[in-house]
């Protein structure tokens, strides 16, 4: 690698290196579709055009810059293998594409990275090692075997070169839409929008370029705008939680990028459910946090072209059911009802005959006697339930209190 965070500056990531990467990476990596969404447009009252970066071998945009940054290794480094800290998508394209190459890549993840994610990266030639608990954690280690050893570290972000070969999105993008009015782009550790907010201001000075974050992790948030939030937890977004942002990055970014905006959990999920029911897309939190930011704002993008970087399809097949059901509940599709019952013969089947009436389905109930305040007679009943939509679970809840029964709609959080 050439110039390190401490020692670079904005001046050595420009529209030149951006074009230089994609003249390397051409045919090594997917050109992936950028395509205008009409149902999303309806729904935020912008104009969205999705880029598909969940459509590359590794189903991330990471591949293109950890590709750039691999080319550019001397026959000596190549030899002697490559090193990185990764939550995951950084470790597979740098993995992909070492393997592909000939150059051994070890990865060190901390140890909450999902399996799909450690499983992908070793079968796609990864050596991984699993350490701490934070990036942070797992990217201190991975500096130290890197002078164990003797490899080149390739960082996941904190590079001109990776972010070189990052903003060849942007290229596309504006290939396709060159008159978009915006660019609403995650940030982790600020990679992918400093490579593409190079691109744009470059090529069009007008076009406003907009970070987002999550709201547990606003790590870049408070270095730009000279906050102080806590920074951690347990986010969906978990490929963009990171604690410490890049030095190279943030300078990049203060002086190119427009804004940065923070998204909350359930507007992650929205994002997340919503462009698998609507553009059929698997896209993993930080993928979805784009969508997110427009969505939780829309008076601030309503009437403007807007550019989103699917940036990663990624995610454990189990949270994704878990977000496409609390997704439900938060229509109102899905319901649980806690009702209380005499512990008789014939009470739950009088029940059940008015959510008969009501045509709403049960899916599973539940019977809690011993763990109450209820007189020993009494009984607690949950029933989770299906409906069409909030409103003909509403007209079941009014129904059973009109037969006296005493029910409470169990709220999602």
């Amino acid at each position: 690698m050439n110039a390190t965070a401490n020692t670079a500056s904005p001046a050595d990531l420009t529209l030149d290196s951006v074009r230089a990467a994609a003249a390397r990476i051409e045919g090594a990596v997917v050109s992936t579709p950028m395509m205008h969404s009409i149902t999303l447009s309806e729904i935020t009252g912008a104009d969205i055009w999705l880029k598909f970066e969940n459509l590359q071998f590794t189903a991330a945009y990471k591949e293109r810059g950890a590709l750039n940054a691999l080319l550019q290794l001397s026959d000596e480094q190549k030899a002697r293998g490559v090193i990185a800290a990764s939550a995951g998508n950084h470790s597979q394209g740098l993995s992909y594409h070492g393997t592909r190459l000939g150059v051994p890549v070890t990865i060190v993840m901390p140890k909450t990275t999902p399996t799909v994610k450690v499983m992908q990266t070793e079968r796609v030639g990864g050596n991984v090692v699993l350490f701490g608990e934070t990036f942070d954690e797992a990217n201190a280690h991975a500096r130290e075997l890197e002078i164990e050893r003797g490899l080149t570290f390739v960082h996941p972000f904190d590079d001109p070169q990776i972010a070189a070969g990052q903003g060849t999105v942007a290229l596309e993008m504006l290939e396709v839409k060159p008159d978009l009015d915006c660019l609403v782009t995650p940030i982790g550790g600020g990679g992918l929008i400093s490579g593409m907010s190079t691109v744009a201001k470059s090529l069009n000075p007008d076009i406003e370029v907009v970070g987002v974050q999550a709201a547990l992790f606003p790590s870049m948030f408070d270095r730009i705008k000279g906050e102080s939030h806590d920074c951690g937890g347990d986010t969906l977004a978990e490929g963009i939680a990171v604690k410490h942002p890049g030095e190279f990055t943030a300078k990049v970014i203060a002086e190119r990028v427009d804004d940065i905006l923070l998204v909350d959990e359930p507007d992650l999920e929205k994002a997340v459910a919503l462009l698998l029911q609507i553009e059929k897309t698997v896209v993993e939190g930080a993928g979805a946090a784009g969508l997110a930011a427009v969505l939780s704002n829309p008076e601030r993008f309503a009437g403007k072209s807007v550019g989103l970087v699917l940036c990663g399809g990624n995610i454990d097949t189990r949270l994704l059911a878990n977000v496409l059901l609390r997704d439900l509940a938060r229509q109102g599709r899905l319901a649980r009802l806690r009702v209380t019952l005499q512990d008789r013969p014939g009470a739950l089947f009088k029940v059940m005959r008015l959510f008969d009436e009501h045509n709403v389905n049960i899916i599973e109930i539940y019977h809690q006697r011993i763990f109450t305040t209820l007189p020993a007679k009494g009984l607690i009943t949950d029933i989770e339930c299906e409906a069409r939509d909030a409103e003909q679970v509403e007209r079941l809840v009014k129904a059973l209190r009109a037969a006296k029964y005493n029910v409470q709609v169990v709220e999602l959080n």
